[in-house]
């Protein structure tokens, strides 16, 4: 027998009155579950959030153990609330441990409750979390409670997109619906976009979801009905509307689902469990998306734009937006549509636009051939972007590869944002220094390296004239994959990095990912501070199944050729003995297996840990190069986040503490006779690199742009003066003259362009 509720109405009211209060984030949500708990007359009622590493995290709770919120997680398909989340169906049972999915986990205290509903929290088809209630009694919950259920996560689905609820969300976290995603189409034509989505045919946004008179709201979907099919009716009587016209087809399709009864059922009550009209389209909207999305019916994933369609337009005719997106384009303005003609094109600013991303379309279409004639990039063939994306939405287009980054990584920006530099005003004047070997004026010869993250900035070496690349970070394929990559195609990348350095040497860096840096598919664990937690090489020589086909791929892919591995975050040096381990394993792997090994195979270690300064005389030995890291090393020296903007510029990263322990570096390095490359910013930036070569660094390796500049700086540079003051600086300590001020004011001696 079901249990009485309160009625939605009366819950939906009480939560958007809750929403108005000036409470703290945690209290406002902490007093949210208590409502539905109260209004369920449930023991139990929690809430728990998708987040972008694909982990379920109890966000709130009352009925549960308090010290869980923010700590108990589950994967996507773990237990009833993530076999919840990835099915994004309602689930209700009346003997929830007797469940094979049901997973036990006793820090939440949730042992003596039988009794068990949830329901996915959805926008656009997306999961964003999971609402469940519980009882310590075995009984069944009606459908009238799991209706008023799903009423209220339309609320919260809302809710999660707030600012407010930001404040919920841990440093280096987000939720999945803000996450990277990577979209594979085809490139209409080249060149490379970043800028802000725009939506060419944008979704309504509902802003009023509880509706204050029930029959008003009912009346007002039957005149919106009534309307929206008149229209359609009108459309297909127009008398150029043909018979066999695949326009005709698609009005047939909305006019059939416009007058089904089932749909507007539906649409009924939800209003009547206290929702605006408007509410109730999105609402019934969200969960058909849902189903039709995890289809694997072709023809219902086709009706799935049709229904997505009609939907719009009745949200269009409720609440007057007739809006199509054409005015007040932002600047660097993306269009992103399911499908337009060319006079769609034509009619928006064309000083404001940059590129078209379309989910359909041809490269020989008329839309593309305009793009082209436009100047704009294009890319087709984005499977669901539209409804993955809000306008205002970071975006990355790059047509030569038919790519399209959606809310981009901070590292991807900056990649393609170094592939756009190089065309901006200096790129003729620094094209003229690219064959000039690096040598300061008397006589120091410096070799410059670039650091990439995929292939496509590898062409910008004949740009630019780099000896080489001293760090190319694997991890990027990771970030923007869906799902781990697999052997094959970790291979595929690799020697395509290979092929496009055309001979020159290629350091790979191997995966260093956690911190700030999520991999969606993998599964991780709350952390305080994550950027010195389990990440990086912790991680790899902890999962040793990925870091031997990493080492695999790297090895198959170097095809009897050359091939340099680095080792990131190396923080003992039993680690870096531990990785040549794993290295010497897999290169007896390929040998017994008659495969062709690296012709020179080379392991280097990268100094980023302070720790490891006093180890050197260990690891040096042993390492076939080194590579510093100055961005966690500064960072971990000065004790300041990078990634917190109060703290991240507080202090000069060759100040004298920080530039003494590069020092360091630089003369054991030497006295071991070991190879050394700075891979961190520092070397992109004249004045810091300035300072490097000053310590005795010869090889940089910096993004792409900054090459010129560096050389121009070096160029003009007579070096062994500025050496032998900043040595004596260094010897000085404070009594001495600051280094950035010692250094600028050699750069004006000089006549240095800093």
């Amino acid at each position: 027998m079901a249990i009485a509720i309160s009625g939605p109405r009366v819950l939906l009211k009480q939560l958007r009155e809750t929403m108005a209060e000036p409470l703290a984030s945690q209290a406002r949500l902490d007093k949210i579950v208590s409502l539905i708990a109260d209004n369920m007359h449930a023991d139990v009622c929690s809430f728990y959030v998708l987040r972008d590493d694909g982990a379920l995290e109890l966000f709130a709770t009352r009925g549960l153990a308090a010290s869980a919120v923010h700590m108990t997680t589950l994967r996507l398909g773990e237990g009833l609330v993530g076999l919840i989340a990835a099915q994004a169906e309602p689930l209700s049972l009346d003997n929830a441990p007797a469940h094979p999915a049901f997973a036990y986990r006793p820090e939440t205290g949730e042992d003596p409750f039988q009794a068990f509903l949830g329901v996915p929290v959805l926008r656009a088809g997306q999961t964003l979390g999971v609402l469940v209630v519980q009882n310590r009694d075995s009984h069944a919950y009606g459908e009238d409670e799991i209706e008023a259920m799903l009423t209220t996560a339309t609320l919260l689905a809302e809710m999660m997109s707030t600012a407010d609820f930001d404040a919920l969300i841990k440093p280096g976290q987000d939720i999945d619906l803000r996450r990277p995603r990577q979209f594979a189409g085809n490139g209409f034509s080249d060149g490379v976009a970043l800028g802000k989505v725009v939506l060419h045919d944008p979704r309504v946004v509902v802003t009023n979801f509880v509706a204050e008179d029930t029959e008003v709201e009912l009346q007002r979907l039957t005149d919106a009905l009534d309307r929206m099919r008149l229209s359609i009716d009108q459309m297909l009587s127009h008398g150029d509307m043909q018979s066999f016209s695949d326009h005709r087809e698609i009005l047939e399709s909305y006019r059939m689902f416009a007058n089904d009864r089932g749909w507007v059922d539906r649409l009924t009550e939800a209003i009547n469990n206290g929702l605006t009209a408007e509410a109730a389209v999105e609402r019934v909207q969200n969960d058909t998306r849902a189903r039709m999305m995890r289809s694997t019916d072709p023809y219902i994933k086709d009706r799935l734009h049709d229904l997505d369609d009609l939907a719009n337009r009745l949200l269009r005719v409720l609440t007057g937006d007739g809006a199509t997106g054409k005015k007040d384009l932002p600047d660097n303005a993306i269009l992103v549509a399911r499908n337009m003609g060319p006079a769609d094109l034509l009619e928006y600013d064309r000083t404001r636009l940059r590129a078209v991303v379309l989910e359909e379309g041809a490269a020989i279409s008329h839309v593309a051939i305009v793009a082209k004639s436009l100047g704009l990039v294009a890319v087709g063939q984005a499977e669901n972007i539209v409804s993955m994306s809000e306008t205002g939405d970071d975006i990355i287009v790059d047509g030569q590869q038919g790519t399209v980054y959606l809310r981009p990584t901070p590292d991807m920006i900056q990649v393609y944002v170094d592939k756009v530099r190089l065309g901006a005003k200096r790129r003729a004047h620094y094209l003229e220094l690219k064959d000039k070997p690096a040598i300061t004026r008397d006589g120091h010869e410096i070799t410059l390296l670039h650091n990439s993250g995929i292939v496509a900035d590898l062409p910008m070496l004949q740009d630019t004239g780099a000896s080489g690349v001293g760090l190319f970070r694997t991890e990027l394929q990771f970030m923007i994959a869906s799902r781990l990559p697999r052997l094959r195609e970790q291979v595929e990348l690799y020697s395509e990095a290979i092929r496009l350095t055309e001979g020159k040497p290629i350091v790979f860096r191997l995966l260093d990912i956690g911190g700030d840096k999520v991999i969606p598919y993998l599964r991780y664990e709350a952390e305080e501070n994550p950027a010195m937690g389990f990440r990086s090489l912790r991680l790899a020589l902890d999962r040793q199944g990925l870091l031997r086909i990493q080492i695999r791929a790297l090895l198959q892919a170097a095809n009897g050729g050359p091939m340099k591995i680095l080792v990131p975050m190396v923080t003992d040096a039993w680690e870096f003995r531990q990785t040549r381990l794993v290295v010497n394993k897999e290169l007896e792997r390929m040998k017994h297996a008659g495969q062709t090994v690296p012709s020179k195979l080379e392991l280097g270690a990268m100094i980023e840990v302070p720790s490891l300064l006093w180890e050197l005389d260990q690891v040096l030995p042993e390492a076939d190069f080194v590579s510093i890291g100055s961005n966690d090393l500064v960072m971990f020296l000065t004790a300041a986040d990078r990634g917190n903007k109060r703290v991240a510029k507080s202090y000069d990263p060759i100040a004298l503490p920080r530039l003494r322990a590069l020092k360091h570096i630089v003369d054991m390095a030497k006295r071991y006779n070991v190879p050394l490359t700075m891979c961190g910013e520092l070397a992109g930036r004249t004045v810091e690199a300035l300072a490097l070569l000053a310590i005795g660094m010869t090889k940089l390796s910096m993004s792409p742009p900054s090459i010129g500049p560096i050389k121009e700086m070096i160029l003009g540079t007579e070096l062994t003066p500025i050496r032998n003051s900043v040595s004596a600086a260094l010897l000085e300590g404070a009594h001495g003259p600051g280094i950035r001020e010692l250094l600028l004011d050699w750069a004006g001696r000089q006549g240095l362009v800093i």
